[in-house]
């Protein structure tokens, strides 16, 4: 698996998931919240599978290649 998500789209991802899992968690969303631990996932880990089905990428790094400094 290679990373498709950029830092924003993870930072994003993180941040919503942790929002709708803090929700499930005091009651007030549940259990729809819990939802939240896939976008959580997706954005720690750098990859979206239904971004890969779609061909769509974020990351600005290609494979292979280093960034330039």
């Amino acid at each position: 698996m290679r990373a498709n998500e950029g830092w924003l789209d993870r930072s994003i991802r993180i941040i919503l998931g942790l929002v709708l899992i803090g929700l499930a968690v005091t009651g007030r969303w549940a259990p729809w919240g819990w939802i939240g631990v896939l976008p959580l996932i997706t954005g720690l880990v750098g990859f979206c599978g239904l971004y890969q089905i779609l061909g769509i990428k974020t990351c600005p790094v290609q494979a292979g290649k280093r960034p330039e400094m």
